[in-house]
Formats: C-alpha cells, sequence, structure tokens
C-alpha cells in the first residue's frame, strides 16, 4: 500500500492543480460567456458563499464517514465539473458551477487537512506544512500548464476535461494510502465535548488562519498593482511579485517541518510572522523596486507555516483519548479562515481608495505581525485548557 505521507502530499497537490488548472482561464472563459468583471465576480463570490457553507458542515461529515471518502468524493466532483466549466455558455449555469466547486474545495480542504493530522498522529512528526507545499506545487505546475494551453490555443473544454481525467487518474493511483475513518472508543466517543465556538484557542488559532489569509489575498490580489503604480514597474514585471510570493512560501513549507521540529509551532508562527511583516513594510514603503520584490518573497517565506499549522494545532486540540477527533475543531477553524480570502482583498482595496496603496500595505504589514501574538494567546488557552482538565474535581485540596 503507498504510505500515508506521500498521498496525503498528492491529495493537497491535487486541490492545488483543480484550482490551478481553471483559475487562469478565467478570461477565455469570460471571452467565452461574453461578459465583463460584474458576473465573473458574482460567479466567484458565490463559489466563496459555497466554501464556507461547505467547510462549516465537512467536519461532521469527516467524523461519520472518515476522511478518505469524503476527499474522494470532493475530488470527483472538481472532475466533473472541471469540463462542465469548459463548455458552458451562460451565466446563469457558470454561477450553479461555481456553487459546486465552491462546495468540492470546502469538502476537499477539511478533509485533506484532516487526513494531514491523521498522518501527523500515526507518524508523531509535524508533517502539515509539507502537505501544504504539496498544494502550493500542485497549483503552481496547474498554472503553468493552463498557461501553456492558452498559448497555444487550446480549447477550454479541451484542457480542463485532460486536467480532470489526470487528477482522477492520480486519485485513483493514491487513494487506498489515504487514512480513512478512525477507530472510535466508545467511551471516547461519547464523552462531553466543548463547542469549538466556546473555546478561546480555536479563535485565537482561527485568527492566525485568518490573518494569514488576508495577507496572502492582499498579495495575491495587490501586489502587481502596487509594483505599478507606486515603483513605476511594467505589468509583466509586477505580475512576478506575487509569482515569488508563491515561490518562496512553496519552497519555505518543505522546509517548515523541520524547522517546526527544532523550534516548536508557537516559535514558527512568531518568526514567520514578523519575517512576513517586515517583508512586506518593506515592499510597501522603500522605494527601490529590487527591494519590492524581495520583501513579497520574504512576506511568502514568513506566511508559510501560518495556515497550515493553525490547523494542524487545531486538529490537535480535539484530539481524544484513543487518537481520534479534531475534525469539527479543523473544519471551524478553516471556515473562519475563509472570511480573510474573501473580505481581506476589498478591505485592502478600501483602505488604498481612502488613503493610499502604500499605507493599505503598511495595514496588511501590521495584520501579519499581529500573527505572532494570537499564535502566543493560542498557546497560552490551550495551556489553560490542559491544566482545567488535569485539577482534581471542585478544586482538590483547597476547595
Amino acid at each position: 500500500m503507498l504510505d500515508n505521507r506521500v498521498a496525503v502530499f498528492v491529495v493537497f497537490g491535487l486541490n492545488g492543480a483543480a484550482y490551478g488548472s481553471w483559475a487562469p482561464r478565467v478570461p477565455a472563459l469570460s471571452d467565452r460567456l461574453h461578459v465583463g468583471p460584474g458576473p465573473i465576480g458574482l460567479a466567484l463570490l458565490a463559489m466563496t458563499v459555497s466554501m464556507l457553507l461547505t467547510a462549516a458542515v465537512s467536519g461532521r461529515l469527516v467524523e461519520r464517514f472518515g476522511a478518505r471518502s469524503v476527499i474522494f468524493g470532493s475530488v470527483m466532483l472538481a472532475c466533473v465539473l472541471l469540463p462542465v466549466i469548459g463548455s458552458l455558455t451562460s451565466v446563469a449555469w457558470f454561477v450553479v458551477t461555481m456553487v459546486g466547486v465552491g462546495a468540492a474545495s470546502g469538502a476537499l480542504d477539511v478533509s485533506m487537512n484532516v487526513a494531514g493530522v491523521g498522518v501527523e498522529r500515526r507518524t508523531g512528526r509535524p508533517m502539515m506544512p509539507v502537505f501544504h507545499a504539496g498544494f502550493s506545487f500542485g497549483g503552481l505546475a496547474a498554472s503553468a500548464a493552463a498557461g501553456l494551453a492558452a498559448a497555444h490555443h487550446l480549447s477550454l473544454a479541451r484542457h480542463l476535461t485532460a486536467a480532470a481525467v489526470v487528477i482522477a487518474l492520480a486519485l485513483l493511483v493514491v487513494l487506498r494510502g489515504l487514512p480513512g475513518a478512525v477507530p472510535r472508543d466508545k467511551e471516547a466517543a461519547s464523552s462531553p465535548r466543548v463547542a469549538p465556538g466556546r473555546r478561546p484557542v480555536l479563535w485565537l488559532l482561527a485568527a492566525v488562519a485568518l490573518l494569514s489569509a488576508v495577507a496572502e489575498g492582499a498579495s495575491s490580489d495587490w501586489s502587481a498593482l502596487l509594483l505599478v503604480h507606486v515603483h513605476g514597474a511594467g505589468q509583466g514585471a509586477a505580475a512576478l511579485a506575487f509569482s515569488g510570493f508563491s515561490l518562496a512560501m512553496a519552497l519555505t513549507r518543505l522546509g517548515g517541518a523541520w524547522v517546526q521540529r527544532r523550534v516548536g509551532p508557537t516559535r514558527t508562527l512568531v518568526v514567520g510572522a514578523l519575517l512576513a511583516g517586515a517583508g512586506l513594510a518593506v515592499a510597501a514603503v522603500v522605494p527601490v523596486t529590487a527591494l519590492a520584490y524581495a520583501g513579497f518573497a520574504l512576506a511568502g517565506a514568513g506566511l508559510a507555516a501560518s495556515f497550515p499549522l493553525a490547523l494542524g494545532l487545531a486538529g490537535e486540540a480535539g484530539k481524544r483519548d484513543d487518537d481520534s477527533g479534531g475534525e469539527r475543531e479543523i473544519a471551524f477553524v478553516t471556515t473562519i479562515a475563509y472570511t480573510g480570502f474573501v473580505g481581506g482583498p476589498p478591505l485592502i482595496g478600501g483602505i488604498a481608495q481612502f488613503t493610499s496603496l502604500t499605507i493599505s500595505f503598511v495595514v496588511v504589514a501590521i495584520l501579519a505581525m499581529s500573527i505572532a501574538a494570537a499564535a502566543v494567546g493560542a498557546r497560552r488557552a490551550r495551556h489553560r485548557e490542559v491544566t482545567a482538565q488535569t485539577l482534581p474535581p471542585h478544586g482538590g485540596l483547597l476547595s
């Protein structure tokens, strides 16, 4: 049987590949449907709302059916919808299709992270940054393939059908290596559980993921504009800023587990937050284009561990005595983090509209540095939880 670690890494890559296949072809889709940014934006908003709603309930689905089953269903749904995207002729059906894509993405995000946490428990080694590197490299590879398809005038339908076939076949190869449903001890499963929304540690971990999502979304949507309007770079050269950000993030994630083993998750998050904030601040205020590129690369490296570690720690916070649990906690943190991808870029745009792009990126830098405070707060909140669980009832001998 294929090693669990390899199987989960591949699934993360397939998730990135699914998104990286269709997202770069949106201009071609816009031409095919003869619509402007408004209808496209509406469809993407529908997708995001669907992701949020699906992620919120996916923890219970994984808890009941196991990570492998939910991964299989969500990836296959995405593979069915990719060729549909390539053959759409109606804006209304585009919106409906994007709702399905959002549902597949939301379920897959939760289930693959639950599978990743399961592998960490089985091996006793931190692996989440490496798994998320798989997502980054999958997206980069699929984006490059999409660029080649567009350059060679390959039709949208043929390109996305080919992508769907490759993704489906790759999933079938690794499917048996994915963690299935975790056997549960009846006593542990029936023990009382505190709802995720009532646990400060999960809110703080969600803040880590949320702030990371805001910073990543700002870098994705606004870095090129900053390079053009503030630093005077050409449009082609400006697009490389986010490429450097993404590549630095992917490469840093490969070594993230090594760093985490040596300094611990909290220190990894704190140092990364400070590096990310410094990089974004340099990109915003230093009037040297080369340093702006370096700043975005530094930000990508600094943010590399934030999202995966927040989800990994959320899973551990939900762990039961029988090594099961964590599904709902991961879903809770994922759902809140998605709001950062939704609301972050418009928020930064609003700040830029009333002030300037430079100030808006300074705000993003401050938000990125705030990850450090949230990480320290999460560690302390978890320590208080563990201490409270180990105290004797009624306050012990001093009651």
